[in-house]
């Protein structure tokens, strides 16, 4: 379901793992990111190959699926997941981080949200 060579893959891969205990899980024929519980899925749906599905803050996914480059993907539309599309505008990958980080904080267990802060702060 994905190839080594994907585009925006290897982007993907450094954000995430560079987050305090993340680790890669393929399940589903995707590589997932985990913080113990998932906070991301490289994904995407038959009309958007290249995709990223992602845990949002309660109060930010409204505004995030007005925007055209997320949408609800299937299986995951129940909140907090929304889905991101990379194709739709070229990523910005410091927005994609950000969003990223979110989506980790909402299930990284508090010694993994203790080092992230100290590494930020």
């Amino acid at each position: 379901m994905y190839r080594e060579d994907d585009p925006f893959l290897a982007d993907v891969r450094r954000i995430c793992l560079a987050l305090p205990e993340a680790t890669e899980v393929e399940a589903w024929g995707r590589p997932t990111f985990r913080a113990g519980k998932i906070f991301c899925i490289f994904s995407g749906a038959e009309d958007r190959p290249y995709g990223l599905l992602l845990q949002a803050d309660d109060d930010e996914r409204p505004a995030l699926l007005e925007d055209s480059r997320f949408y609800l993907a299937p299986y995951y539309r129940n909140a907090p997941w929304v889905a991101l599309d990379l194709e739709a505008a070229p990523p910005d990958w410091e927005e994609i981080g950000e969003l990223i980080e979110t989506s980790y904080r909402r299930v990284a267990l508090k010694r993994m949200l203790k080092a992230l802060d100290a590494r930020s702060g």
